[in-house]
């Protein structure tokens, strides 16, 4: 199987396995995840749908979906409930997460080392002090990705849009329409893995008239994309529509449905791993100065895991994106 390397990063763990020098595949999971595999006790809040949907109140406090929806249970009941999918963030409402109805004792849901553990992967820890295989294989340009949705391609460049129905993939550029087709196929399937995108997904790209053409476009996306997943064929549109097993958020979702919070981890990490001496002097856009100060247990572990004292610096002219981390050189 695959070797991957995982950070316990702070406030997000965070995961990669590299070839060739290059990220071809990722997840990062947040802190605090109730995680698929979760057992937890809940209480029937309400009907949505006899026999096939409810909504549940976990334990602490938490709704989710209940589905399917025992036919004899009635609202108001206690039961027990296993995460099937994680919640998803979206922008302006997050979706619940998904639950069934179980027997087993409560647990929690294997974390994201133990998931590629269990998986049969290779998992070797990454710690700060050691080089940063994460940013020499591209982990910035990954996340800009992810955040921005523009993915550059040679030939082209991929233009991803995340709706509340699936993640969508446009498709542009300068080459003949069979080039473009078949190098921005390739792109995306190279996308969807290394972002860890599952659920409903579509890919938009020029219309081609041969059904040779269209073949060898679907050719070149399985040729990127792992195993399991449903496609159909490319239609007369240049449509094509995957299905990927849904379990948890893709990095994109959690990057763009919190961008604040993925902005104030992603200068954690870059605060931990700054070389220099005395205080680490974060700044950036108030809002995550704000999400900082209002999360003091992560500034708390800068502090153990680097020995230095932390600065939070508000610069109201700065980008959501655009902070930065200062020490004093060694």
């Amino acid at each position: 199987m695959a070797e991957w390397c995982v950070e316990a990063g702070i406030g997000e763990s965070r995961a990669v396995r590299i070839e060739g020098g290059v990220i071809v595949e990722a997840a990062i999971e947040l802190e605090g995840t109730l995680t698929t595999g979760t057992v937890l006790p809940a209480r029937l809040a309400a009907i949505l749908i006899p026999c096939r949907r409810g909504l549940v109140t976990l334990e602490g406090g938490a709704e989710a979906l209940l589905e399917p929806l025992p036919p004899k249970l009635t609202e108001g009941a206690a039961l027990r409930v296993e995460i099937s999918r994680e919640a998803l963030p979206e922008k302006g409402r997050a979706k619940r997460p998904r639950v069934r109805v179980t027997e087993d004792p409560p647990r929690r849901g294997p974390a994201l080392r133990d998931r590629l553990i269990a998986a049969g992967h290779t998992v070797r820890m990454h710690a700060a002090e050691r080089t940063d295989r994460f940013e020499d294989a591209g982990w910035s340009e990954l996340l800009e990705e992810a955040a921005t949705g523009e993915i550059a391609f040679r030939g082209g460049g991929l233009r991803m849009s995340l709706t509340p129905a699936m993640t969508l993939f446009d498709v542009d550029g300068p080459v003949s329409p069979r080039e473009l087709a078949i190098a921005g196929a390739a792109a995306a399937g190279r996308a969807i893995r290394r972002m860890s995108v599952t659920g409903s997904i579509g890919i938009d790209l020029p219309t081609l008239a041969a059904k040779a053409d269209r073949q060898a476009v679907t050719a070149a996306l399985d040729a990127e994309l792992s195993q399991p997943f449903e496609r159909t064929a490319m239609n007369g549109f240049g449509f094509i529509q995957i299905i990927r097993r849904r379990e948890r958020p893709s990095i994109p979702e959690l990057l763009q449905g919190d961008p604040v919070s993925a902005a104030a981890r992603a200068l954690l990490r870059r605060a931990e791993r700054s070389e220099g001496t005395g205080p680490r002097e974060i700044s950036a856009h108030p809002a995550v100065i704000a999400c900082l100060e209002v999360h003091p247990a992560w500034t708390e572990a800068l502090v153990a895991r680097t020995g230095a004292p932390v600065v939070l610096r508000a610069e109201p002219g700065l980008a959501i994106s655009a902070g930065h981390v200062h020490c004093r050189p060694l």
